[in-house]
């Protein structure tokens, strides 16, 4: 999953969302499982995602979401691992973005 949101410095919780195909409700969950995700929060209390909590969002997502693990075995893993699989997940994604844009290209011959 290629999520596509535009160079800012936070994001808001529903366009966070909107990038992942998940409710709110999941993102704000996941907040409070994983402590990789610390958003930051103004005066009333909304969360504001920074470009890391993205990436740390990527990384939970594609692990739970794409490779089936459960939320305990995601966050064992991301404990043990967390350099190898940030490593093999930046291949994964760079691979990804590769192929949506030869996809394109032949789309277009």
């Amino acid at each position: 999953m290629i999520v596509e949101l535009p160079e800012k410095r936070y994001y808001g919780i529903g366009e966070v969302a909107r990038a992942f195909n998940v409710n709110t409700s999941l993102i704000r969950f996941w907040e409070k499982e994983f402590d990789v995700l610390q958003p930051k929060k103004n005066a009333k209390g909304n969360r504001k995602f920074t470009p890391a909590d993205i990436k740390n969002l990527e990384l939970i997502y594609h692990l739970v979401k794409e490779r089936g693990f459960t939320l305990d075995g995601a966050k064992l893993h991301l404990k043990e691992n967390r350099q190898k699989t940030l490593d093999t997940f930046e291949i994964i994604r760079k691979l990804e973005r590769v192929k949506a844009e030869l996809i394109k290209i032949k789309d277009q011959l």
